[in-house]
Formats: structure tokens, sequence, C-alpha cells
């Protein structure tokens, strides 16, 4: 399927930044998600972070892993860098181009999939290391590229639109990160932009690693054993010469509630999100503290949103390694190859 690229043109009198930029600019190509996807509300929050911080978007290295979360790059910051990784992969592929160039702004896509499965053991050691990084995944509990299997955050007890429940118990990554050591942890809802952009924001002025996990409704299983609009039994009833999916359009779930109070979202498949705002007394610089409260408000059922942890005197990847203030992809060959005199001392020193 092909899509026409956004026009070039815009209104002459949209606000721009200290950069002389629109927030166009800090768009890129027209999503091929389903409407009323959560992922991107999220696309949208990014790019009004980024505006409203004035970044130049060729600072800006976007990477991603694979699934509907890691499409999203696509959609936001065309002119920025991007790469694209292996399924679950994307914090190896970050952490090499931080050592390379930490001139850079960082900022890694992935989903509950990409980093809760097959990428758990890299998205540890990101956090650990405390690559220089914003780490955000669109946490939707399924894998949408594949038809609705349950992902390792699906909650114990949930049900596929098939009437299946998970008896798995879910893997939480806001706790993991404040275990391993991520110096910004924090939780966000696709529909509630007031809470996530701020949040975005300053993930982007932290430095050492930032992550932010965002509840994002996915809209795509909606139809049902017994449906004749179902796509199996319309599949099942005719002669195609192709195979086609639509995927009917739904109104973005958003909503809008005080700190400090809990509010009940109401998902498309019926099912029910129990949303807990920090209260803005909240002390986000105990990480003790921070994982007690999110082990009590998870017992109790709710999903904690907010900034549940930051280090302000947080240090990165490049202050552990003792690494030069220049890029090492700016260094000389000289510099980065000083001959065998050098090694010879650097092997004594080993031995």
């Amino acid at each position: 399927m092909t899509f026409l690229p956004k026009p070039k043109l815009h209104h002459p009198d949209l606000p721009t930044n200290a950069l002389g930029l629109t927030r166009r600019d800090y768009e890129g190509a027209i999503s091929t998600l389903c409407a009323g996807c959560g992922h991107d509300s999220i696309s949208a929050a990014i790019v009004r972070a980024v505006f409203e911080l004035d970044l130049p978007p060729h600072r800006i290295a976007k990477l991603s892993g694979i699934g509907c979360s890691s499409k999203t790059p696509t959609y936001f910051l065309g002119a920025a860098h991007g790469f694209n990784s292996v399924h679950g992969r994307m914090p190896s592929v970050l952490t090499g181009a931080n050592l390379a160039n930490r001139d850079l702004i960082y900022l890694g896509v992935s989903g509950d999939g990409d980093s809760a499965s097959i990428g758990l053991g890299q998205f540890a050691h990101a956090m650990r290391r405390g690559v220089n990084m914003v780490y955000i995944v669109e946490n939707n509990g399924v894998y949408g590229l594949t038809k609705g299997q349950f992902s390792a955050t699906s909650d114990k007890g949930a049900k596929s639109k098939k009437g299946v429940a998970n008896t798995d118990s879910a893997i939480d990554l806001v706790g993991m990160a404040l275990q391993l050591g991520a110096t910004f942890v924090g939780r966000g809802f696709s529909g509630d932009k007031t809470q996530l952009v701020p949040l975005i924001k300053a993930a982007l002025r932290h430095k050492g690693a930032a992550f932010i996990d965002c509840i994002s409704p996915c809209v795509q299983f909606n139809n049902h054993v017994g449906s004749t609009k179902s796509f199996d039994y319309v599949r099942e009833h005719n002669e195609a010469v192709n195979r086609l999916d639509f995927i009917s359009g739904r109104e973005e779930i958003v909503t809008e509630y005080e700190p400090g109070t809990v509010e009940v979202v109401a998902q498309h498949d019926g099912s029910l999100l129990k949303l807990r705002k920090l209260a803005a007394d909240y002390d986000p610089h105990d990480r003790v503290s921070a994982l007690g409260y999110l082990q009590s408000r998870t017992a109790a059922g709710e999903i904690v949103t907010g900034l549940l942890y930051v280090d302000p005197d947080a240090e990165d990847l490049h202050d552990h390694m003792g690494t030069v203030e220049t890029p090492l992809n700016a260094l000389t060959e000289a510099e980065l190859c000083p001959g065998s005199a050098a090694l010879e001392k650097l092997n004594a020193a080993l031995r």
C-alpha cells in the first residue's frame, strides 16, 4: 500500500520555536498504524516535546527494534538520524552509537514484546550501564503485528479476544528499571498528553538512563468468533485473489484527571484501566520508596503514572568508562591507535 507524503507547504502563521521551526518540521511520514492507535498519540507527544525544547532535529538519533511500536520513529522527526535494528536489539545498537558519538541525543523506542521478551537482557544492561538515552516502551500488552498474542507485560488473568486467559505473571518494566539502576523512571498513558509531554521533556534533559513505560491501548483486535464481519469469516466465505485486512477506525482514547486521583479508563474491548496519577507532594528522589509505592498500588490493581524516580546527580556510561570529551568518531587515527609503546604499557599494567 502506498501513501502520499505529507505536504511540504503549511500555513505561514504557524507558531515557531526559538529555532524558527514549526511543529510540522518535527513530524515524519504519514502513519500506517490503525486509526486511533495509542502509539500515534505518543509520536505526537514526542513531536510536541522536542518542538517545545527547541532541539534541532539533526542532533537527535532515534532507534527502534521490531513491532508496531518500532515502526513509529518513521512517523516523527523525519530530519533526525534513524536506525531500525533487529528484534530486541535496539539497546545494544544505541549503546554503540552513543559511545561513538556522545554529542547526539539518543531516543530509543520499543514495545513490550521487543523489550520484555526477546530484548529483556538488552533492556536490563542498557539500564544498569547508565547509557545516556531516553528509552520509551509503548506498552499495549499484546503482539500487535502477529494478531494479538499475550506479551510478557500482559496481566495474569487477562483474556484475549478469543476468551483465553493469560496464566503467566506480568513483567513490570518500571519495577525492573528501578531495580537495575535507571536514574529516571516514569510511566505515562498515551491518552494523557498533559502528563506525557512534560515527562518526555524531562527525560530528554536528563543525563543517564531515562526510562518511560507508556501504556498504549491497541485498537486492532475487535473482530470476534461468530461475527459475519470478522476477518476470518470473510476469508472463509470469499474467493479472494489476495489477503487484505481492514481495521475499522476507532476514536482515540484520551483522559484528563488531577494529580493524586484515580481514573478508570474503558478500552475498546470493554476492559478497564485503573490509572493513579502521582500526587503533587510525591517525592521522586527515593528509589526504595518508589519501589514500595509501585508494588502497593499494583496490589490494589492500579497503574501508577508520573515521574516515579529521578537522580538529579546521575552519571552516564561515558563517566563510568572515563572516555574523552571529544566524540570517538571525531578522533584521529593517531589518537585512536596510539602505537605499540602504549599497547605494551597497557599489557604490562595487566600482568
